[in-house]
């Protein structure tokens, strides 16, 4: 009895140990300076988020706040070399749709496992895609669309980068409005942009971020957008869901990450400080200008939306066939 008792006392002691080392390291964080590492060039709409937020962090944190691109491989070597990171909170990284839920999805070996590799901090920013066509189209809705693709099976393409958001977006209509269309892979989402003015595809789904410039200019024609709610910046154009696609719900975010392992009051207070910058008129400025909403909450939720995200998109890509060595 006196041994177990000895036993479960110093077990109780490291315990209490090392919780008090964890909250000393996290209330003494940041003492130097924290990068974060960006999958991608600079001056993209995911670049310049991730700078205000580390310009709020340097504000709050009273501490420098570097940001670092990397867009080698379309992100895959960023999130790669950040799974080796060490986990103290001082290089984070800007995951998005690609890097946290498409990549993992698509690729047989990505080289990384972000529910393993990261810890999601912040949800920084929601977008959307754009359902567009030739402003000579004949289709005037997605009824439209829907309508001549069953009409004429497997002769109606879209377009898009193979494995990228846009690619699954069009693999998940044709589950959802039970359609046979064809992908026809681009280099670039303009490259598949300028394909429809070209007659070469009939339709794709650009960001929002890209497509909102064409759409206003009378270049592309809108005919819903992705989101789950109908968007301010396109506040007469139909949801795809309102368009009678039962269950079409396709957002694109950007967040910040930690290594995995990170203490916990780290990621906390990384949290509470992101949140809060996401209510300053600059980020709300930048929001708006790529039509992005602040996505606030919990490194939980974060994580919860993540790996839902995830799970549709190996779904989707299995059912297509969609798959990158």
């Amino acid at each position: 009895m006196i041994t177990k008792r000895m036993l479960l006392c110093g077990i109780l002691s490291c315990a209490f140990s090392l919780i008090a080392a964890v909250e000393s390291h996290a209330q003494g964080f940041p003492q130097r300076t924290i990068k974060i590492v960006v999958p991608g060039g600079a001056g993209g709409p995911g670049d310049l988020l991730i700078r205000i937020v580390a310009q709020h962090l340097q504000a709050s944190l009273k501490q420098n706040v570097v940001v670092e691109n990397n867009a080698v491989s379309g992100g895959l070597s960023a999130a790669r070399a950040f799974a080796r990171a060490d986990p103290d909170g001082y290089t984070l990284f800007s995951g998005n749709t690609s890097t946290l839920a498409i990549i993992p999805a698509v690729w047989k070996n990505p080289g990384y496992d972000p529910a393993k590799d990261f810890a999601p901090v912040a949800k920084v920013a929601d977008t959307f895609q754009v359902l567009v066509v030739d402003p000579a189209s004949p289709l005037k809705s997605v009824q439209d669309l829907i309508a001549n693709a069953r009409a004429n099976p497997g002769q109606i393409n879209y377009g898009a980068i193979y494995g990228a958001l846009p690619h699954l977006a069009g693999e998940l209509f044709k589950l959802r409005a039970g359609v046979d269309v064809v992908h026809v892979p681009y280099k670039t989402e303009n490259e598949s942009n300028m394909a429809i003015l070209a007659k070469q595809v009939q339709f794709s789904f650009p960001n929002v971020a890209t497509a909102l410039p064409l759409i206003r200019e009378g270049t592309l024609r809108a005919l819903a957008v992705t989101s789950a709610t109908r968007r301010p910046e396109l506040p007469d154009m139909p949801t795809l869901v309102e368009s009678g696609v039962t269950g079409y719900v396709v957002t694109s975010f950007f967040g910040v990450a930690a290594r995995a392992g990170t203490p916990a009051p780290i990621v906390d207070l990384l949290n509470s400080t992101i949140n809060q910058g996401l209510t300053t008129t600059e980020m709300k400025t930048v929001l708006a200008r790529f039509g992005a909403a602040a996505g606030t909450g919990t490194p939980g939720e974060f994580t919860a939306f993540i790996a839902a995200e995830r799970q549709k998109w190996v779904s989707v890509a299995s059912s297509a066939g969609i798959r990158a060595d």
